[in-house]
């Protein structure tokens, strides 16, 4: 990047940037990290792949979903805010009803960093976890659609470090640059979330991801999305027309999963595990270990069940909860309670507690919820070929590692149970490495005639921007 660089046209944007010289010069610092960081840890061997992708290019309907051949290193990583809202206030907390701020308020400014520090380093862990997945994809379809996710979860890095340039000084500018430096999985300088932090070793693991940790995403993008801090607010508000196609993604990834298994069993008439596998598709058993898996990841990514870290960030007015607004309290929560859930001596009990301690938990259950709709979608497939098999969510105390569940051993169905009887049954309920390695030799090599889908997945209904399933969405030059 040089000072003659044309900023609209290299950094699509709606913040003046070109006519922002502070800002120009600590981007003219970071964008070659960027870069190094993307050859370092971006898609394996894809540089010089011509990749049919959308590139937003301006927030309105027309501009902000271009799709074209590029090559990624080329991508156009664009700053975009949703228009402002005139006259938007502070919707919640003790400065409910004030104009919401246009500029860091100095008593918030630690509370503030922090809160987009931990969303902008999600970013580009997840494109280090999926780094390798490109070397084994199932179809060209599948390949554009990995390469889509990667680059937008770029351009939210940029995102994120727009605000810390523009807002935080030199403090953000140190911040930016560590969001570079953390590596997922790193023993020594590891990303800041656990999830973010295990491998994603092969397509099924990455649809879940996808599905459940994406979605993650959207309801922390939306709680910051309802911030009184407006630009934070703006940011995360586009964010979320992106993170929606991810989690499309993920959910019709897995649903073209189960879609070929259930329909293999109901031909063969063929239902345990080894039968299954005999035919070269993943059984819906090891499915569902690896649904209890990346479910139970996601729900630690939520936070402790009482946390008065959320309590200060409502009460503060820069996080807020899902929809917010449409949310029909007092927006100030100084005299309700919430239900949350603990273990006392051999049973999971529910217990009162002042709900704007109980933020995390309420975004949680909301989380649940939808997850809990998406997983219907994939039973009402397996329940059309006629095999008796339902895909079931664990018990919210599975295999948690934060919050008021951890240190407890607890079955999918709920029951607190002992060291000893949880390491007895546990490959019963989660992934084991003989299930790792089976579904890794199914995606040894890739596949890359347009139109061909390997053997243990599904083709999707139809292909992206109305192309054909054949389209050559990858040209490998």
């Amino acid at each position: 990047m040089t000072d003659n660089i044309n900023y609209i046209d290299r950094i699509p944007n709606n913040v003046d940037l070109g006519r922002d010289r502070v800002l120009q010069r600590a981007l003219e610092h970071w964008q070659p990290a960027y870069m190094g960081w993307w050859y370092d840890m971006g898609p394996t061997e894809s540089h010089n792949y011509d990749v049919y992708l959308r590139t937003a290019i301006s927030v309105d309907p027309e501009g902000w979903a271009q799709f074209d051949y590029v090559k990624m290193p080329e991508y156009r990583w664009g700053i975009f805010l949703v228009p402002p809202t005139a006259d938007r206030q502070v919707n919640f907390g003790v400065n409910k009803g004030q104009p919401a701020w246009q500029e860091v308020p100095g008593e918030y400014r630690s509370s503030l960093r922090r809160l987009i520090v931990t969303q902008g380093d999600t970013e580009p862990a997840s494109v280090e976890q999926q780094r390798m997945l490109g070397m084994c994809c199932p179809s060209l379809y599948d390949l554009r659609n990995i390469f889509q996710v990667n680059v937008e979860e770029g351009r939210h890095l940029w995102a994120m470090v727009y605000l810390l340039h523009r807002y935080f000084g030199r403090d953000g500018r140190e911040e930016a640059e560590s969001l570079l430096e953390r590596r997922s999985g790193d023993v020594d300088n590891p990303r800041i979330l656990g999830a973010f932090n295990e491998p994603t070793p092969d397509w099924l693991a990455f649809f879940m991801f996808t599905f459940f940790t994406d979605r993650d995403g959207k309801y922390q993008l939306s709680s910051l999305a309802e911030s009184g801090f407006d630009p934070l607010a703006r940011t995360c508000r586009f964010m979320l027309t992106e993170e929606a196609h991810h989690m499309f993604v993920g959910e019709t990834g897995v649903g073209r999963i189960v879609q070929r298994t259930a329909e293999l069993m109901a031909e063969q008439k063929v239902d345990d595990p080894d039968s299954v596998r005999a035919f070269g598709v993943i059984d819906l058993q090891t499915m569902q270990r690896y649904l209890n898996f990346h479910y139970s990841v996601t729900l630690d990514l939520f936070g402790s069940d009482v946390s008065s870290n959320a309590a200060s960030f409502f009460t503060n007015g820069l996080k807020g909860r899902f929809e917010e607004t449409k949310v029909k309290d007092d927006h100030v929560l100084s005299e309700t309670t919430y239900d949350v859930h603990e273990v006392a001596g051999d049973q999971v009990i529910t217990k009162a507690v002042p709900a704007l301690t109980a933020l995390n938990e309420r975004l949680r259950d909301d989380y649940i919820r939808e997850v809990q709709s998406g997983l219907e979608r994939w039973n009402r497939i397996i329940a059309k070929t006629g095999v008796p098999f339902r895909l079931t969510l664990p018990h919210k105390g599975f295999h948690r590692e934060i919050g008021n569940f951890a240190g407890h051993h607890i079955s999918p169905d709920g029951r607190v149970m002992s060291e000893a009887e949880w390491k007895r049954q546990v490959h019963d309920w989660l992934p084991s490495a003989s299930d790792y390695a089976y579904v890794q030799s199914l995606m040894t090599g890739r596949v890359v005639e347009p139109g061909k889908f390997a053997n243990w997945i599904a083709p999707p209904r139809a292909g992206i921007n109305n192309q054909p399933l054949n389209f050559e969405y990858v040209r490998f030059n």
